[in-house]
């Protein structure tokens, strides 16, 4: 695997191992699958609810600090964190 893919997650590079293999097949109706798959990846994504939550100060200025570090909108990393508590996917580092 080249150096390009190394930050990439264990699921990730499992399907682009298998990728590299040669074992994806391709299915006669493409076109189809990739508008359906689009149409799901945007219902998926749809962000059309709001909250409105109050946090401390310090807390904001944390989130804030560490949003800048992962070049991203705080608000994005906190959609990122909600979304991965959600799936069952947050995973405490022990700090």
């Amino acid at each position: 695997m080249s150096k390009k893919h190394a930050n990439i997650e264990q699921d990730e590079k499992d399907i682009l191992a298998d990728f590299e293999k040669g074992e994806f097949e391709s299915v006669d109706n493409v076109d189809e699958e990739m508008r359906l798959a689009k149409q799901a990846a945007n219902n998926f994504m749809k962000r059309d609810n709001r909250i409105n939550i109050r946090i401390s100060g310090a807390d904001l200025n944390m989130i804030r600090r560490i949003a800048v570090q992962e070049g991203l909108p705080y608000q994005t990393l906190l959609s990122s964190v909600i979304h991965k508590f959600a799936a069952g996917r947050l995973v405490d580092k022990g700090i």
